[in-house]
């Protein structure tokens, strides 16, 4: 990865980022900014990356902060509404090149928010027809991030993310259930001797054996859809400690409408 950006640096050159620990470069053709570069730059630890469901959630829940800020009063309208389109665009799968980051951060997640606020902010910079890296126009953190934090918004994006994925796999777990029930009838009479502790036990058919593992199946498959229900509660709002600091009265309202 080191390498891969060094590369990207010498042959499309770089723009000069700050933030409250100096100067860094970034390649002049990324969307992202100076934080996730740091990132970039701190945690290579492994090829792993982050699962896309999680991008589409969190763009998504972009999108809704800044529809909501724009309701409130505390983004102006043409501000909100270019952070929007970028959102969409990100849900809709595009710049995912972007989303580089190791999958091993530290803290709670802080890189890949800085990730999703400097992506959305330099390409709704682009829309208002500045040039990246302008902040001064649109900020990651003053307008991206407003009535947002890590603390609220990475938990809202893995619920989100999980619930979707969790939808995927129940119904692949529902088709192997019946898979399974379906062999159980074509096995009923092929005999086999059932074991326990290591032995021949007492006699049973294939059947039977194949009709246990539909059951269990479709057992585990009722767990997951009642435990993912609790992830409709989201802690979207809280901000930084969970009190809503910094956010208009009607914010969390406002956010959790427009994101369900």
């Amino acid at each position: 990865m080191k390498e891969e950006i060094g590369e990207m640096r010498r042959v499309f050159g770089a723009r000069l980022e700050t933030d409250p620990l100096g100067d860094v470069s970034v390649p002049a053709v990324a969307l992202y900014g100076v934080q996730t570069q740091r990132a970039l730059d701190n945690f290579r630890v492994s090829n792993l990356r982050i699962h896309p469901a999680l991008i589409t959630a969190y763009a998504e829940i972009k999108q809704a902060a800044a529809e909501a800020n724009r309701a409130t009063g505390a983004l102006k309208p043409e501000l909100a509404n270019a952070i929007i389109r970028a959102a969409e665009e990100l849900s809709a799968g595009q710049w995912r090149d972007q989303f580089q980051l190791d999958v091993f951060q530290a803290g709670a997640g802080t890189s890949y928010n800085m990730n999703l606020n400097e992506v959305i902010a330099n390409r709704a910079l682009e829309l208002l027809g500045y040039r990246r890296g302008a902040y001064e126009h649109l900020h990651p953190n003053d307008h991206v991030n407003h009535s947002q934090s890590t603390n609220d918004s990475v938990p809202t994006a893995l619920r989100i993310a999980a619930l979707r994925l969790t939808g995927r796999v129940t119904a692949a777990l529902a088709r192997l259930a019946a898979a399974f029930a379906n062999r159980a009838g074509e096995f009923a009479e092929v005999r086999k001797s059932g074991r326990t502790h290591l032995r021949d036990a007492v006699p049973m058919s294939v059947g039977e054996e194949f009709g246990a593992y539909a059951a269990i199946l479709e057992q585990s498959t009722k767990r997951l859809g009642i435990t993912a229900r609790g992830l409709l509660e989201l802690p979207l709002g809280g901000t930084a400690v969970g009190n809503g600091v910094n956010t208009h009265p009607d914010y969390t309202r406002l956010v959790i409408e427009r994101l369900a």
